[in-house]
Parts: structure tokens; C-alpha cells; sequence
């Protein structure tokens, strides 16, 4: 089949545009092309097009809004950069110098912590979690509520599942190894690990290399093996950590500007939404097809796998209940979304010990002794 001809063909009956409704003395043409009026729109990515993965979800999402309404509702990529760094995408969008943005809400927690929440924070919602909460959990009616107030409209669109605890130059084991360690590390977690003696830093992407080569950094945290690899980190920071308690599951959000979001056309809001759900499978998709050959990569190329120790996790677990005790004293806003997260949260891992663990745990044993 032509997937071409069949968007297109859907996007009509989809639209209320199809020849069947005209022969059938339907809406006159004037009326239509009313509803379904000439829009070009500019998304902004705070990623660069080398993270193919996640770049790539944006791109999948603008094809589909594109074709499925016959070009009438176009939407133009930008990577990291080209209109405005990856760091500003939000404050671009909320100001309307661009109409939309793919990007992580938790990089915005420093103008309100509540911000994190809509990706990920430590010990939080995995990647099946978050989604289940957001999509059928009323937390998209939650996340609406807050981000109205900071001007946009946010649909979930991406996941990289659970991330790994990032690169470092010296094996660590203790707690007391963390004291002085200087960390590249993103989102709420740097004020977790600051209780533990660690030195939180913000590098930009492309310049972490550089400081590990130099020793700048001490340590890096990123998202998994397959974006990870063709950075080249396992070449000066050899230990590998797992697992990234700090992103559990990172979902992405496409951010669009509340004004604009209003005035859209009911079906072009469907047209995004639709894209946007088929996007968030996508990009979860590629990373789980895509890391399990990156991980033997680098373990050939001299990567050494590291899971974090009891001692650290649990030290980790009680900073972050110490972090988020005072979040939720004085953020009103984080304290209602993080309630109906942490709720969810004890009912679905219950049940997942009973369904997904059981078995995963099962076929783990089966395939270390290689019998798949």
C-alpha cells in the first residue's frame, strides 16, 4: 500500500474534506477550505540532528501533520540552534517566536520546579508509568492546569526508558567517593547529589568530551547507550554506571504556545495530537531496538559496567525524600502532580511485581544461561 496515498486518503474523511460529502450536497467548497486554512508553523527541537532518535520523533510528527492534511497544516523542523539554543526552546515558545517546541520540561525546573515533573524527577515514574499516568491517569489534565499558567499547551511526544547513570573516570563505590566529584548532570538530581558531596555542573553536549578529556569533569551523565556511543565518552571516562535513578523514564513534551493552541482548528488539534501519540511510540521503539547492539558495542570497544552500589542508591533515595519534602512544602502547584504521580506510582509497582517483573525476571535467567 502507498503510505502516501493512504494518509492522504485518511486525512480527508479525517477532515471532513472528501468528494463523497460534495456529491452528497454537503459543505461548499469555501466552507472547507475555512476549516482547513493554509497554516505554517515552526517547531524548534532543543536537540541537535545528530541525536537521531529523539530529533527524529520531531521530524516523524511534522511529516505526518504535514501529509495528513494535504500541506494544509504544515509544520517546518528546526534543530538545536537554528532558531534559538536548545535551552530556550519553552521561553521561544511561551513568547511566541516560535508556534511549537520538542523538548524535556524538566530542563526549565529553575524557573519552577513543577517543570521537572513533566519528564522525570529521581526515584520517579518509569517509562510505562509515566505514560499510563499521563495518558489514561489524569495527569495530562494535571500537566494542563500548570502549564496554562507558564503559556503553553504540552503534548507527551518521546521517551528514551530508563537511562544510565552516566561515564566516569574512576570507579565509584561509596558514598565518600562521591564527595568532591565533579558531575555533569541535568534536572532536579544535581540538587540530590550536591547533599552527597558531589559538584553538580551544566555542559552543554558538545562540550562534555572536551571536559572529561581535560579533567574538567570528573563524570558525565547523558541518556543511554546508543546516544552515548557516538559521543565517544567510554574513550576517557571507562565506567559505566547504572541505573539513572534520576530518569526512570524521561518523556519529552511538545510544547506549543497556548494563544496559538487556542485559535488551531479542531481537527488540526486532533491532526497534532495524533502525531504527537505516534511519535511518543516511535521514539521508544528506536531507543529499545537500538541500545541492546550499542551496550555489546561498547562493551567490546573496553566499556566497564558498573551497576551504582546499595550504599549509594539508598543515600541518593533519602536526599532526594529530603529535596522533594521541601518542594512540596512550598510549591503548590509541584505538590498536586507529584502526589497523583507518587499515588500511581505504589499501585502500579505492586502490580508489576505480580505481572512484568515475574516474567522478565524469569527470561533474564533464562537468557544468562543461554537457552534463547
Amino acid at each position: 500500500m502507498d503510505r502516501r496515498k493512504f494518509i492522504s486518503g485518511a486525512a480527508k474523511g479525517a477532515l471532513g474534506a472528501g468528494t463523497v460529502g460534495l456529491a452528497a450536497g454537503g459543505l461548499a467548497a469555501p466552507a472547507i477550505a475555512q476549516s482547513n486554512p493554509k497554516i505554517t508553523w515552526r517547531c524548534q527541537s532543543s536537540f541537535p540532528k545528530s541525536v537521531d532518535t529523539i530529533f527524529g520523533a520531531s521530524e516523524r510528527m511534522a511529516r505526518y501533520v504535514t501529509e495528513a492534511s494535504d500541506g494544509q497544516f504544515e509544520v517546518q523542523m528546526f534543530a538545536a540552534g537554528e532558531i534559538v539554543p536548545g535551552g530556550q526552546v519553552y521561553d521561544a515558545v511561551a513568547g511566541g517566536t516560535v508556534e511549537m517546541g520538542h523538548t524535556a520540561s524538566y530542563y526549565y525546573w529553575g524557573q519552577d520546579p513543577a517543570f521537572a515533573l513533566g519528564t522525570a524527577v529521581p526515584f520517579g515514574l518509569n517509562v510505562r508509568q509515566i505514560n499510563a499516568w499521563i495518558i489514561d491517569g489524569g495527569g495530562q489534565a494535571l500537566l494542563d492546569d500548570f502549564y496554562a499558567k507558564k503559556g503553553i499547551y504540552a503534548l507527551l511526544m518521546g521517551n528514551t526508558g530508563a537511562q544510565m547513570g552516566g561515564w566516569y573516570r574512576k570507579e565509584i563505590n561509596t558514598v565518600e567517593d562521591l564527595k568532591g566529584l565533579k558531575l555533569r548532570i541535568a534536572g532536579l538530581a544535581g540538587r540530590v547529589v550536591e547533599k552527597l558531596g558531589v559538584v553538580p555542573q551544566q555542559i552543554a553536549a558538545g562540550d562534555i568530551y572536551a571536559a572529561l578529556e581535560r579533567g574538567t569533569l570528573d563524570a558525565t551523565e547523558f541518556v543511554g547507550p546508543y546516544d552515548d556511543e557516538k559521543l565517544g565518552f567510554y574513550k576517557v571516562a571507562p565506567y559505566y554506571y547504572y541505573p539513572a535513578w534520576w530518569e526512570g523514564g524521561a518523556a519529552l513534551h511538545l510544547m506549543v504556545n497556548l494563544d496559538q493552541w487556542n485559535e488551531l482548528p479542531e481537527r488540526y488539534k486532533t491532526l497534532l495530537r495524533a502525531a504527537s501519540e505516534a511519535a511518543n511510540s516511535a521514539m521508544l521503539a528506536a531507543y529499545d531496538y537500538r541500545n541492546p547492539k550499542a551496550i555489546r558495542s561498547l562493551v567490546q570497544n573496553g566499556t566497564q559496567l558498573r551497576p551504582f552500589s546499595q550504599e549509594i542508591l539508598d543515600a541518593s533515595f533519602e536526599a532526594w525524600n529530603e529535596v522533594e519534602a521541601d518542594l512540596m512544602a512550598n510549591n503548590a502547584d509541584y505538590k498536586t502532580i507529584a502526589e497523583s504521580q507518587k499515588a500511581f506510582k505504589r499501585d502500579a509497582y505492586l502490580w508489576a511485581q505480580l505481572s512484568e517483573y515475574t516474567y522478565d525476571t524469569f527470561m533474564m535467567v533464562k537468557q544468562r544461561n543461554g537457552e534463547l
